[in-house]
Formats: C-alpha cells, sequence, structure tokens
C-alpha cells in the first residue's frame, strides 16, 4: 500500500526492463509491503537505491473477473494510471513467480482492465484498450474533440495530437527525432496548463507508413528509452492525422515495438519484449528519508 508510518523493512524485488524502460518490480501478494513518496523515490534512485523509471506492485486482485491489481508509481513518487512497457513485464513476473500459470491474465490499473499475453516466443502482447480522444477524458482543456490541435508554449507553438491510452498524452510530428528538442519542450509540454493532470509529450518521426521513430517525456520521470503507452498514442494519432497504417513498428532508443490499431472504438494491441535483470533484497529506510 502507499501511505501510513513506515519503519524500516525488507523486501524482496525483481529488477526488468522493457525495451531499456526499467522497473523494479515487488511481489505484494506473497510479502507484506507498505510504501511511501520517499521509499518509491529511494528505490528508483540510481545512485542510492536500485534504480528504474518506474516502481510496479502487484497486489491481489479486488475484484472476481480480474487475476491481479498493477498499481504504478514513478520515479518522483507519483502513482500514475497506467505503463505499457511495465505491463509486459508485469505478465512476464506472475509467470516466472508461478503466481499463475494462465499465459494470458486480466489486470485491474487505475485506468480500466488491460489484457497481457505471454507469446510462445516469449514476447508479450498487450490489449491496452480503446483510446480516448473527448478532451474531458484525457484531460485536455479544449472545447472541441480534434485530431490535432495547436499548443502554446512560451514563445513558441507546437502542433499536438491529445489523447489517452489510460494515461494522458500529446504527440507531436517532428522532421528528426534525434535533433527534437525533447529536453527542452518535453518539461514545458508536461506542465502545461491545458493538460490538468499533466502529460506525457510524445516526439514522433514518420519513417514510411509502416514506420515510425520515437522519443517520449514522460510525466513523472523524464525521457526514458522507451514508453509503451506513449508507443500506442504515437501510433493512434498517426493514424488518425491519416500518415500511418496498421500494424506500425515503433523504434524507440531501447528497441522496436509493434503496435496495431483497427480505428475508432477498437483496442491498441501493443507486442515487444520484457526481460528479467536480476533478483534481489533491499531494505527500505524509515519514513524520515527525504
Amino acid at each position: 500500500m502507499l501511505g501510513g508510518n513506515c519503519g524500516a523493512m525488507r523486501i524482496r524485488f525483481t529488477k526488468m526492463h522493457g525495451l531499456g524502460n526499467d522497473f523494479v518490480v515487488i511481489d505484494a501478494v506473497g510479502q507484506g509491503v507498505e510504501l511511501d513518496v520517499p521509499r518509491v523515490r529511494f528505490l528508483a534512485d540510481r545512485h542510492f537505491g536500485v534504480g528504474c523509471d518506474q516502481v510496479l506492485v502487484v497486489e491481489p486482485a479486488s475484484r472476481a473477473d480480474v487475476d491481479f491489481r498493477y498499481r504504478i508509481f514513478n520515479s518522483d513518487g507519483g502513482e500514475v494510471e497506467q505503463c505499457g512497457n511495465g505491463a509486459r513485464c508485469f505478465v512476464r513476473f506472475v509467470h516466472d513467480k508461478g503466481l499463475t500459470t494462465k499465459r494470458e491474465i486480466r489486470v485491474e490499473t487505475r485506468s480500466g482492465v488491460i489484457a497481457p499475453r505471454l507469446e510462445d516466443d516469449g514476447q508479450v502482447t498487450v490489449d491496452m484498450g480503446v483510446p480516448r480522444f473527448a478532451p474531458q477524458q484525457v484531460p485536455f482543456v479544449s472545447e472541441r474533440e480534434a485530431v490535432s490541435e495547436p499548443l502554446d508554449l512560451a514563445g513558441e507553438r507546437i502542433e499536438i495530437s491529445a489523447l489517452s491510452m489510460g494515461n494522458p498524452h500529446a504527440v507531436q510530428v517532428v522532421a528528426d527525432v534525434d535533433r527534437a528538442p525533447v529536453a527542452r519542450l518535453g518539461p514545458s509540454i508536461e506542465a502545461h496548463p491545458r493538460f490538468p493532470a499533466r502529460v506525457n509529450a510524445g516526439f514522433m518521426q514518420i519513417v514510411d507508413r509502416g514506420q515510425i521513430r520515437l522519443r517520449v517525456y514522460e510525466r513523472g520521470a523524464g525521457e526514458t528509452l522507451a514508453c509503451g503507452t506513449g508507443a500506442c498514442a504515437a501510433v493512434v494519432a498517426g493514424i488518425r492525422r491519416g500518415l500511418l497504417d496498421s500494424p506500425v513498428q515503433v523504434h524507440t532508443r531501447g528497441g522496436m515495438l509493434s503496435v496495431a490499431w483497427s480505428g475508432s472504438g477498437s483496442p491498441v494491441l501493443m507486442t515487444g519484449p520484457a526481460v528479467s535483470v536480476f533478483d534481489a533484497e533491499i531494505e527500505l529506510p524509515g519514513q524520515d528519508v527525504s
């Protein structure tokens, strides 16, 4: 759980990654775990803790129609709704640890139920659900639902597509993703007042109608080597803008994902790797950590 008065405690964890988007994965089914914001930040710290983009927590299901509950905490300690690369690692983790024998599971998240499936070749496919475009569902301050619209930054105007993949995304098309001003514009987009819950900022280069290159400045984590929901959002935005055809190969700095979407009302299917790095134990300090 998150919150409460936390004394020092020792926990088991697994370090995992999906295309370099790395995680500390904690089994809260077989062991007692209490997390607060300082503890999440400690685990995520690459100098004093383990180091990760997100902390993922596997909890027992709270309802009869799902197998597990999935909680995600960014490196800044904030809990978020969804993480696509983490979802792939989640199903790999529960299968490897013997928490389930199912190849496909139903997992409850803050934004709804997802269904990751472990494929025979070791890849993982995740049904990421149906994308949402209504401004109030992103959430995004706008008077209308649009395929794309301008967003004013300090002294600069960019064109973005705003949508939700269970978490908010703002996707823009750039000519060269290597030269895209991710570090400069990413924080300004993330904290833009038109996104009241903040937003993940995607920078997409169209290679051809079946391939893109992508960088994402993630809400609460900064730029990561790969972002699964960001890849889904970028493909959906590109298809809606008439620039892409499904399926699309998404080349991130950490590797490649395949994303398929058949159009309005259909779920997005994302396929990619999930890798376990090591298992270990760590002592979580008390609540006086800053």
